[in-house]
């Protein structure tokens, strides 16, 4: 959409998903989080292709530590479950679950904290 349309016909393209989409997914704070799980995903998935010490597989370490907290619990799951050899697409689930799960977090944080800036209101002389 152009910028020459009234910001009620921007947002009305926002308003037709349903709320947890829109709360995980298209916010800025989001995006940019997801972006930053997603990349370290990528790179990753890319360091076998790259380099193939021992030490190749501890670049998994960064997308699950920007997962942490709700990571924390995939990784006990992969623990009870499998006692440790829990297999790769466990935890690769676990890492893009967890993710989304903050996303949607932190989209409801956001969204609190801009509805307060936005509720306000005006000072003006009459009140």
């Amino acid at each position: 959409m152009n910028n020459t349309q009234p910001n009620n016909a921007r947002t009305r393209r926002t308003d037709r998903m349903p709320t947890v989409v829109r709360l995980a997914l298209a916010n800025r704070v989001s995006a940019v989080y997801l972006t930053l799980v997603g990349g370290a995903m990528a790179v990753a998935a890319a360091q076998p292709l790259l380099a193939s010490g021992p030490d190749a597989s501890l670049v998994w370490v960064w997308p699950a530590l920007f997962t942490f907290p709700a990571f924390g619990f995939v990784a006990w799951l992969g623990e009870a479950g499998w006692g440790g050899d829990a297999p790769t697409w466990f935890f690769v689930g676990g890492i893009v679950l967890s993710a989304l799960v903050q996303s949607l977090a932190l989209g409801a944080v956001w969204q609190t904290l801009r509805g307060r800036r936005g509720n306000r209101g005006h000072l003006t002389a009459a009140s």
